[in-house]
């Protein structure tokens, strides 16, 4: 997943990226960036996880439900 083009989209370019960049290095110095970083990329996974889990999830109700239309109706019992 590419984040920069999301980024563009909301208006940041160049410069307000490279001053953001320089904000969190001295919150956080630099001995924390890289952790800091792996636990974003960790939360990132996890969110592309749970949006594939959701994804495969609304797929097989779609497949169900096609499957369910497909079938003959039972004849009303007499």
């Amino acid at each position: 997943m590419n984040v920069l083009p999301n980024l563009f989209a909301i208006g940041l370019s160049g410069p307000e990226l490279w001053v953001i960049l320089a904000v969190i290095l001295l919150l956080f110095g630099a001995k924390k960036l890289p952790e800091l970083m792996r636990g974003i990329g960790q939360g990132v996974g996890e969110l592309q996880k749970g949006i594939n889990e959701s994804q495969r999830a609304i797929e097989t109700i779609k497949h169900e439900a096609e499957v369910d239309t497909t079938r003959p109706e039972e004849a009303p019992k007499a």
